[in-house]
């Protein structure tokens, strides 16, 4: 049976989305992307998404997906991640970071430079064209290359972010195996929101991240 697209409400809930950006420590609560469901949630979401061959590549660019958009003032997509996972993060007045640390959950590093660090798009922008984004207007693709209400977008080690590409979970998964079931229920929840498929190798590799879970 097929589910209402999502998409427009959260088109509205990123126009809606206001920053304040001020100098200080972020707070633990806040170190974390939005929207990570629970392992039941994300074990029925899964048994909902579709099943189905892996489409092409052809067609594909990050242009089709527009980002950095602003998000509030002068700060953007980014530059609202960086503060969002950072900890002590100090912003200028055009809102980039200038100093702070970030813990990247991939790989277990802890990094001082906001250089260093990438804004990982969690199911990477070329594996949501081959999920069903190849269809989508414009203005749905920008709104999930700038997704802040489902578990899209994350500060990692730059060089980690790089290495995984647009692999999807049957091919690379964190090197912190603590962080699989995270990850996983991450992955789940954003192909559930954004009405993506998943191929079958796909599927069973998600499966095996969510037995890794504790009660």
């Amino acid at each position: 049976m097929s589910r209402t697209p999502r998409w427009v409400v959260h088109l509205a809930s990123l126009t809606a989305l206001t920053l304040t950006v001020t100098v200080g420590a972020a707070s633990a609560a806040d170190a974390t992307p939005s929207g990570i469901p629970s392992t039941s949630t994300a074990r029925a979401e899964l048994d909902a998404l579709t099943v189905a061959p892996q489409g092409p590549t052809s067609g594909y660019s990050r242009d089709l997906f527009p980002h950095w958009i602003t998000i509030s003032g002068s700060c953007n997509t980014r530059e609202t991640v960086l503060k969002r996972d950072g900890t002590s993060v100090v912003t200028d007045a055009s809102c980039a970071a200038v100093s702070g640390s970030w813990y990247s959950p991939y790989d277990g590093a802890t990094w001082h430079a906001a250089a260093d660090l990438d804004i990982d798009h969690l199911v990477p922008l070329a594996e949501a064209w081959r999920s069903g984004a190849n269809a989508w207007s414009t203005s749905r693709r920008q709104a999930f290359a700038n997704d802040l209400s489902h578990p899209e977008l994350i500060a990692v080690t730059d060089n980690v972010n790089q290495a995984k590409g647009d692999q999807d979970p049957s091919t690379w998964q964190p090197s912190v195996y603590s962080y699989r079931c995270t990850y996983a229920k991450m992955w789940i929840a954003v192909k559930y929101s954004w009405d993506l498929t998943v191929q079958a190798t796909e599927e069973s590799a998600l499966r095996g991240m969510l037995d890794t879970c504790t009660a």
